[in-house]
């Protein structure tokens, strides 16, 4: 249906419906249950690139760490990373501090309330402005993730290719006309209910059409097309590449090094010696002087559109440390951000008191 179109009173109905089903139905997570400013905002930056389940954990431990912006703003980059270890994207936690100091310093330690000010800060883009002013301050600001999208394309029976602007852009106009029709001081729970219909019923596979409140209003349905909407433009071909990791002890340390601050992936973050290739040969340490003396295990990892499968090796260095590699006390490890394939190699010999 276009969009000029849709009555006012159907919109209406189409919101009423969701948010009975979202006051009912919706899960009981630990962000639902604040308006915190600075909660909502960590939760959703979480929430970015990562499962619920897993996130949960990691934002109450995060709060019981940092449980201000203050407190955020002031927290020594290692023990920042140490407690994100684990949600990858670290570049979100950095920028996460660097917005917690300009709130500190330009709002007195107050969260703006408006969207146009959140959109101010580093990190916080349309979306995370969006959910934080809906959810925290009633703001009436539609949110558009791949849950709502999904949603909209079969609601409306949008037949173009999500990847073009013009089609987003259409969509966030679908939910922004859908949003201003909620009363007053529902915006958040709005949001959240179509977010959380995407989640738990509008799936992409299996969707539950008839345990949907609005599935007389779905288009796709009525169309018998609901499994082909959103229309997605094929992924990009997976990389798939060798990885092998070196584990070095002498006496109780580790050979380590820290990443340069500069680096594009994980800067600042702590590693074992690491090689990856399209094929690689046990002898890929010589260049720093470590023989490889006994496989210890394997892993695998993923990074967008790369594939890892990592070999770990127990090794020996015959000369002095290369590359910036140093020994690292082990009783340290607990107290340092160590890189997610690190930490992988680690586990696969943990079990075996190596």
């Amino acid at each position: 249906m276009p969009l000029k179109s849709q009555t006012r009173e159907r919109r209406s109905e189409i919101a009423a419906l969701l948010l009975a089903w979202y006051r009912r139905h919706k899960r009981d997570l630990p962000w639902r249950k604040t308006r915190d400013p600075y909660r909502i905002w960590v939760s959703e930056i979480m929430l970015q690139q990562t499962r619920v389940a897993a996130v949960i954990p990691y934002y109450e431990r995060f709060l019981r760490r940092f449980p201000s912006v203050g407190d955020l703003a002031c927290a020594k980059e290692a023990e920042l990373l140490e407690c994100w270890s684990g949600l990858g994207y670290y570049r979100r936690v950095r920028q996460m501090q660097a917005a917690a100091k300009q709130v500190m310093t330009e709002c007195s330690g107050v969260f703006p309330k408006t969207h146009d000010e959140l959109l101010g800060l580093p990190g916080i883009g349309a979306y995370t402005a969006a959910a934080i002013a809906s959810i925290s301050f009633a703001g009436p600001h539609a949110v558009v993730d791949g849950n709502v999208i999904r949603v909209l394309t079969r609601l409306y029976d949008e037949p173009r290719d999500i990847g073009r602007s013009k089609t987003l852009a259409r969509l966030r106009d679908l939910a922004q006309s859908l949003i201003e029709a909620v009363p007053p001081r529902s915006a958040g729970q709005f949001n959240q209910a179509v977010m959380e219909l995407g989640a738990m019923l509008c799936t992409p596979r299996s969707p539950r059409c008839l345990l949907c409140p609005v599935s007389s209003f779905c288009q796709a349905r009525a169309n018998g097309v609901e499994l082909l909407r959103p229309v997605k433009r094929k992924k990009e071909r997976i990389e798939r590449l060798a990885m092998a990791v070196a584990i070095v002890r002498r006496g109780s340390s580790l050979l380590l090094r820290q990443r340069p601050a500069d680096a594009s992936l994980m800067p600042g973050f702590w590693e074992l010696p690491e090689r990856t290739a399209p094929k690689l040969e046990t002898d890929c340490f010589a260049d720093l002087g470590i023989e490889c003396t006994e496989k210890a295990g394997a892993f695998r990892h993923s990074i967008t559109f790369r594939e890892y499968r990592g070999t770990v090796y127990l090794g020996r260095a015959a000369t002095k440390p290369k590359g910036g590699y140093r020994w690292i006390p082990s009783k340290r490890l607990d107290t340092l951000p160590l890189t997610t394939t690190t930490r992988k190699a680690l586990a696969c010999i943990s079990h075996k008191g190596l």
